[in-house]
């Protein structure tokens, strides 16, 4: 005897899901716009947590155009500059600010927002 289905469970397996996209997709796509990743970089920065930032400056080099690419931009070598994206990585200012300057963006710093008593 033949397994009974619901007329939904029939169409629902009929009909395809939608396409989704992949976190790391849709973050780098989003990265692209400088004040996106401006805001991403000071979040990471907020943080505290310097493997976070590494990263966060990692994916905007990639939305970027890539390591290598953003290497070239800021005259470092590619293989130091994978090295200072790392988790790990430990750059010096001017290798931060010659990074961020070939991304488009800068580093600046604000005065802590006083909290209400």
């Amino acid at each position: 005897m033949p397994k009974r289905t619901s007329g939904t469970t029939r169409r629902a397996a009929a009909k395809p899901a939608p396409a989704s996209v992949s976190h790391e997709a849709w973050l780098l796509n989003h990265l692209k716009n400088p004040a996106a990743a401006a805001a991403y970089i000071e979040a990471a920065i907020e943080e505290g947590d310097q493997p976070a930032l590494m990263m966060a400056l990692r994916h905007v080099a990639m939305a970027q155009g890539g390591i290598s690419k953003i290497a070239r931009k800021s005259k470092l070598t590619r293989e130091a500059t994978y090295r200072m994206l790392s988790a790990s990585g430990n750059p010096e200012l001017r290798s931060l600010t010659a990074i961020l300057a070939a991304a488009g963006l800068r580093l600046s710093v604000r005065p802590v927002a006083k909290r209400a008593a």
